[in-house]
């Protein structure tokens, strides 16, 4: 983490879980446990049943609300789907684009999150988004050839005057929901490639602020190990965001001096 020029954000991605009485249940767990974080921010992204009562049960607390997805334009015949004009004006202030699971199952295509990304900022959205390459790619060597890809689609048509609202999460899709977990290095290496791509794209002052998470099964184990990467700036949590006192210490393991 470098606190020194852009923030540190652990982000929650509940995914299909939870209901809106469980989601009553959990913001009541969670707000006297996690408290007002002093060096990082905190996000809860959930189902889109849920955001309207978790906006409500968390306005009085440190933890902002984001949305799973979103599509690329404000209105017209796209039954089902949620416009980022929508989600707005709900209060949610963060989006996640390009989940791998979303990329699986419902043919997003890199064209379509550089689409979403450009909506989602254009809404006054902040969007997360995430890149990772599978256990095939991983073994052929191309990672990071595959990461750099992935961000410059991302990012094409995007100005630097956007940057500073965009997140990226590294997410390998070998470490999502496995239980695996890339090492620190391995983390690191692809972060800093991260980071290097948005540099030659944009330039070394707009590259040292983006927040870069890492998403790969980031837990309360490795959670410490993972944020002392200097390119690591925060978590995109899938399963341990569901249990409060797991997330809490991720958080803690993120908010420390």
């Amino acid at each position: 983490m470098n606190r020194r020029y852009r923030k540190t954000i652990i982000a929650g991605n509940w995914k299909m879980n939870k209901t809106l009485t469980e989601t009553k249940a959990f913001a009541e767990e969670l707000k006297p446990m996690l408290g007002k974080p002093k060096w990082c921010d905190v996000v809860l992204c959930v189902p889109a049943v849920n955001l309207q009562a978790a906006i409500r049960l968390f306005k009085d607390s440190r933890v902002s609300i984001g949305a799973e997805t979103c599509h690329y334009e404000s209105s017209g015949a796209y039954t089902g789907e949620i416009a980022p004009e929508m989600l707005k004006d709900l209060g949610v202030k963060y989006v996640i684009i390009g989940h791998s699971e979303r990329r699986q199952y419902y043919n997003e295509t890199d064209v379509t999150v550089n689409k979403k990304v450009k909506a989602a900022l254009e809404a006054g959205l902040r969007p997360i988004v995430c890149v990772g390459e599978s256990l095939e790619q991983r073994d052929m060597g191309v990672t990071l050839e595959f990461i750099t890809y992935q961000v410059k689609c991302a990012l094409a048509g995007v100005g630097a005057d956007k940057m500073r609202h965009v997140v990226f999460a590294y997410e390998p899709i070998w470490a999502i929901g496995t239980g695996r977990t890339a090492t620190a290095e391995q983390a690191a290496e692809v972060c800093e490639t991260i980071r290097t791509v948005i540099r030659k794209l944009y330039g070394a002052r707009v590259a040292r602020t983006v927040t870069i998470q890492y998403g790969g099964s980031m837990n309360p184990k490795n959670a410490a190990e993972l944020l002392s990467q200097p390119d690591i700036d925060g978590g995109l949590i899938g399963g341990a965001s569901l249990k409060p006192e797991q997330f809490v210490e991720i958080v803690n393991a993120a908010n420390q001096d």
